[in-house]
């Protein structure tokens, strides 16, 4: 009598279903501990009290303040939702020797939570009738170490907006839901409510060196800020 056995069959997970997988993970651990280990402690009151106004100067190396150009001006009801999220926000443009502008918008949330994503620029600007032509993961140098940012281009009939943007979440830069996810977490286990912050920087028309003069923009800010207030922007770890 022959027996005839089928050979072994392997798969291989998919890596959408594998992160699908981890994040439930990540959900799955942040629900138990919330049950067991409620944060209480705000990361926010262990610091010196950010001024957003007054820790963005307004004038440094070749950028001075430009009142002619506003930046991406929010309907009522969005900003007031925003001021329900964010404790402190910040919209300035410059401009530097060459006429060439840039503008800065900086929001900071003392408490934060999973709200503070339905802010990222690819949802506020869709919400403001754009349309999001590219989104693209970037590694910034900054001079003090690499950051991890997004690059957007978005577009409303004529007018071409470049994009360049991060965010924190306590010490960390973290750019997708997973990582954000992993951060409370890390947070949580400690007892600890993180604080946070969107950074966004953009311009118009897009030029070829766009990207480049925003990236230029940055570091000379970054370079006239004191140790403590950079880390307050640029964290110390990258996700």
């Amino acid at each position: 009598m022959n027996i005839t056995q089928s050979p072994l069959t392997t798969t291989k997970t998919q890596p959408s279903q594998l992160k699908a997988n981890i994040v439930l993970l990540v959900m799955l651990l942040a629900a138990s501990s919330a049950i067991f280990l409620k944060p209480t402690q705000k990361i926010a009151d262990q610091h010196k009290l950010i001024n957003l106004e007054t820790m963005i100067p307004k004038q440094f190396g070749q950028w001075r303040l430009d009142d002619s150009l506003a930046p991406l001006q929010l309907t009522q009801d969005k900003q007031a939702l925003l001021n329900k999220i964010y404790n402190q926000t910040l919209s300035r443009t410059y401009i530097d020797d060459e006429g060439k502008r840039i503008m800065l918008s900086i929001a900071y949330g003392g408490d934060q939570g999973d709200a503070m994503q339905v802010h990222k620029p690819e949802v506020c600007y869709t919400a403001q009738g754009y349309q999001i032509q590219k989104m693209i993961t970037n590694s910034l140098d900054t001079g003090y170490g690499s950051i991890y940012t997004k690059r957007l281009l978005a577009t409303q009939g004529l007018r071409v907006e470049p994009i360049t943007y991060w965010i924190t979440v306590g010490d960390t830069v973290a750019m997708n839901s997973l990582n954000w996810k992993l951060v409370q977490l890390k947070y949580g286990l400690i007892g600890k409510i993180p604080d946070g912050l969107l950074f966004r920087v953009s311009s118009l028309g897009d030029e070829p060196n766009t990207y480049q003069l925003q990236e230029k923009f940055i570091k000379n800010l970054l370079t006239v800020l004191s140790p403590e207030d950079r880390a307050r922007l640029i964290g110390k770890i990258s996700l």
